[in-house]
């Protein structure tokens, strides 16, 4: 039987569910946390001296976890700590900070298999280095800008024609109550002549990739599962979150060189599990965007059949 699996997610995060209930109809035993349950809900003992690594538990209302019995970590975005209400402002930043490096701490300490690592999500959440790494690895990625200087942006625009602006970080924020997303477009002629803002912050922009269609290439250990994105509309063509309604999917090959780079893309990012986007074009070339460690997968695998439960539950499980 498998080693116990440690699950760190939110409680809502529907997907995690899924891999959840695959690794139980396994017969791994799992045990499940969310980082807002602590301190109030979930209890810490980690003890480490000189004859011993890093041991102890996870206490939760009615189960218990010994860390040195657990086999593999899932990790997948947890939510925030939550502390007893009537702490201060600067009380509750020092609490946080201190959970964040205690608690965090000792599970990042632990030394078995990880899907995926936070401190590797964490420098892989970087779009910079996804492509410095991408391009060193053999891919082709599109010609990009990162700057706060308007008049880099008209240059960059005059020597590669069309231009797309996206974030630079996550496209979700909260404003008023309300999840907004800050889709990827095209800039036009106005956009350029009035570029107020971009000296705000940091903002990316690439050079436009011709598309026939979009892949997205979900990577779990050496297993590559592909669904090739086709746009309905202009809005999906341009950025196909913007308009899930009109897409379509089937199942796509991922050329051997294609493959080849990705595999050592993962590597070096010491990463077991990545959503990667690729732009595929008219000549058949594939382009790469980003990769996302943490990125969904659920809807991919309702659309299409892959087997991406499946593979994480197995790489969970060290089965290959």
């Amino acid at each position: 039987m498998s080693a116990p699996v440690l699950i760190i997610a939110a409680h809502d995060d529907w997907p995690t569910d899924r891999v959840v209930v695959e690794l139980e109809s396994r017969g791994v035993e799992v045990f499940r946390m969310d980082t807002a349950d602590f301190p109030q809900r979930l209890g810490l003992a980690g003890r480490i001296d000189q004859g011993r690594a890093w041991a102890g538990d996870l206490v939760a209302r009615h189960r218990t976890m010994e860390l040195s019995r657990v086999g593999a970590v899932y990790y997948r975005a947890p939510g925030a700590f939550r502390f007893p209400s009537g702490m201060s402002g600067p009380e509750e930043r020092f609490a946080a900070a201190q959970a964040r490096a205690g608690l965090g701490g000792v599970l990042s300490a632990m030394g078995c298999r990880w899907v995926n690592h936070p401190t590797a999500m964490a420098r892989a959440e970087y779009k910079p280095v996804q492509l410095a790494v991408a391009r060193d690895c053999g891919l082709r990625i599109p010609s990009t800008l990162i700057t706060n200087r308007p008049e880099e942006v008209r240059e960059f625009a005059a020597l590669h024609g069309t231009v797309v602006y996206k974030p630079v970080a996550s496209p979700v924020l909260v404003e008023e109550g309300r999840l907004k997303s800050v889709y990827t477009r095209r800039l036009t002629g106005e956009d350029l002549e009035d570029l107020r803002g971009v000296d705000t912050t940091a903002h990316l922009f690439q050079a436009w990739v011709a598309k026939a269609h979009e892949v997205r290439l979900t990577v779990v250990g050496r297993r590559m599962l592909a669904a090739a994105i086709h746009a309905g509309s202009e809005a999906a063509h341009e950025d196909w979150r913007s308009d899930y309604g009109s897409l379509t999917y089937t199942e796509a090959t991922v050329p051997e060189p294609v493959a080849a780079g990705v595999r050592r893309v993962m590597e070096r990012l010491h990463l077991r599990y990545g959503a990667a986007d690729f732009v595929v074009g008219p000549d058949g070339r594939w382009t790469f965007l980003e990769v996302n460690p943490c990125g969904q997968w659920d809807w991919i695998q309702g659309a299409t059949g892959l087997p991406i439960t499946e593979a994480i539950a197995d790489e969970l499980q060290g089965v290959f």
